[in-house]
Parts: C-alpha cells; structure tokens; sequence
C-alpha cells in the first residue's frame, strides 16, 4: 500500500481570510503519521455556516494563519500508526470537529483543537489525524452522505439527547428551516417518536421538511406570529418541548412563544441576525442550552441511531468536484441549499 501513495496531493487553503475568492488549490506533500495517527484518502467533504463564516472573516474563534478548511469529511483508512487500534485499513471514518473532546463536558482546549480553524481540515485528498479524533461511518451510508454528520448532525443530536434530560416519545421538537441541521434534527425527532413543527418561508422547501418527519410546517413570513401558532399545534397545545434555535436573536422572541414551560431552547445559530431580542428566558419559562457540536461519545451513538434506523442524511442535488470549492461556498452562502452541500473530493 505505502508504495502505491504518492508523494504530493492537492489541498485548498485558506490565508486571507476576507472572502471566498482567497480559496486556493495548492500541491502539498502527503502528510505523515505518528504511532497513534492514520492516513485518510478523503471521499467527500460536506461544507457548514461556519466555514463560510471562517473564509470570511467573521469567525469568533482563533485561527490558524494558513489553513486547510472544512471540518466534515469521510474517507477510508489507507495506513495506521504502529500503536492504533482502533481502526485498521479499510475503515470508513468521519473526524470529530473538535478533535479532543471524547466525552463530557467540552473544556476551552478541546475547542481550540477544532478542524477546519487551528487544525487543518477535510478539504485535501489525504489526511491524517489521530485516532482518538475518528468515528466510524454507519455503515448504511455513502461516502457523500457520511460527510454530512460530523457538524450539523451531531449538534442537532446534542440539542434532542445530549442534555441533562433527553427527548421523549409523544414530545414536541420545534426546528426553523431547511438546513442542516434542522433536517436532522426533524430526522432525529421523528426516529425517537416525537412530533415536530418546522419553519420556513420558502413553499418549495416544505415538501423536504414533511419528508424529513415534520407533521406541520409554518411560513414565518406570512405567519409572524408562527410562536403562538406552533404552540397551538403542539401536543396537547403545552407548546414544543425542544426548539432548536438557529435563527438567533431575531427569531428567539417567537421561539419563546412556542415553548412549552420547563422546555429547552438549543441556541444554535444567529442566521436570522444580530438584532437584540426582546424575551428574557426567565420570563417565558424556559432553559436556554448553548451547543457547541458534540461529543465523540455522542457521535457513536448517533452513528448507530442512524445505522439502525436507516437514516438518510438529506443532501443537496447540486454535485460540486475537488476544483469546485468556491463556487460549493457561494452556493450555500446564497442560501440554494436543501440540505447539505457536499463537495466530491475524487
């Protein structure tokens, strides 16, 4: 196998971090493993909100200078250190964003160690990382598919199962558009026996979500007051006992609306804006929960709920190639997307 690698590969970088256009596809020499790491031949690579944030410059968190960029990708094991034994030649692997956090609660050092910002990231035709930073794909999904979880899934199976108590059967989920992570977070809801409410101005968009597991869906355009409404379609009108948060400040006032008391709103995101709301979670009763991702603890166990349960991550149908990157970036920063966006690497 060693003999048939070659010497030098092709990776996107990123040194000027102030647009899209600062993408570059550079020759590097194939990187080298230690005795706990492994040497990735990366398939495909999913792109997330945040790594748009990062080529734009308007992250919140350290950077490296020069970086790979990315956080989610999967590909196959091709070398292991002499020390691995957690996979061996053949495996199918995704990373874990935050590459050293196992299990618990997130410390500021597993944070710094995130790929994609001070660890470079997928968007290269090989990698190598520690073993201990790998999950195992479910093995009912491609390699496309099994690029889209290492973010927005794991985030939207923190929100429903990661918290200090977990989602139930016959309870409400709450999710706001067709992202990445409100798709599986309708997904999740649903396998647990929950019912979900989604948001979403977009008419075209609301077939995805009912196909996703939402039983009711609500334009936040026409419908401004789609808090009330959705509490009103909730089980047993009590309100959603889950709401997962991406739109931010903007969205938070009807997010409270919605909420059932003692619910937990996951703040996930700022997609709808930076403007200060005006509902205090005290006064509507509710626990608010930042998610940062997830553990690798929790990934496992969300691979498995998936594998089980034969679940499909939803994945735009635009197909971008290796030399497509900026244009996979202005796609999804132009808000096209039903789902993932998902870059082929070969």
């Amino acid at each position: 196998m060693a003999n048939k690698l070659p010497t030098t590969m092709k990776q996107w970088v990123l040194r000027d971090k102030s647009g899209f256009g600062n993408l570059l596809l550079e020759e590097s020499p194939l990187p080298e493993i230690g005795d706990f790491d492994v040497l990735i031949k990366v398939h495909a690579v999913s792109l997330n909100y945040r790594d748009l944030m990062i080529a734009q410059g308007t992250y919140y968190w350290p950077l490296k200078p020069t970086i790979v960029p990315a956080s989610d990708f999967a590909g196959e094991v091709l070398l292991t250190g002499r020390l691995v034994t957690r996979f061996s030649p053949g495996s199918r692997v995704a990373g874990q964003v935050h590459q050293t956090h196992i299990a618990g609660t997130i410390t500021v050092s597993d944070a710094m160690n995130s790929l994609g910002g001070l660890v470079d990231g997928g968007l290269r035709q090989y990698a190598a990382y520690h073993e201990g930073g790998l999950v195992e794909l479910p093995a009912n999904l491609s390699w496309r598919e099994g690029a889209t979880l290492a973010c927005a899934a794991l985030t939207a199976w923190n929100a429903l199962y990661g918290g200090a108590k977990a989602l139930r059967p016959g309870e409400t989920v709450l999710v706001q558009g067709t992202g990445g992570v409100s798709l599986f977070g309708c997904q999740f809801a649903k396998a647990g026996g929950a019912e979900v409410i989604a948001t979403t101005s977009d008419e075209e968009k609301m077939g995805v979500l009912r196909a996703a597991g939402a039983k009711h869906i609500l334009n936040y355009k026409t419908n401004p007051n789609w808090g009330n409404t959705a509490k009103e379609l909730s089980v047993g009108k009590r309100g959603a006992d889950y709401v997962l948060e991406i739109g931010g400040p903007n969205t938070f006032e009807q997010s409270c609306a919605a909420a059932s008391i003692d619910s937990t709103i996951a703040i996930i995101g700022t997609r709808a804006g930076q403007a200060p709301g005006t509902v205090l979670p005290h006064t509507a009763l509710v626990q608010t929960r930042r998610i940062m991702i997830g553990s690798r603890l929790q990934f496992e166990e969300m691979s498995r709920a998936i594998e089980v349960n034969d679940i499909k991550p939803v994945v735009d149908g635009k197909v971008f190639g290796f030399g497509e990157v900026r244009e996979a970036y202005e796609y999804l920063w132009e808000q096209k997307a039903v789902g993932k966006v998902v870059v082929d690497v070969e």
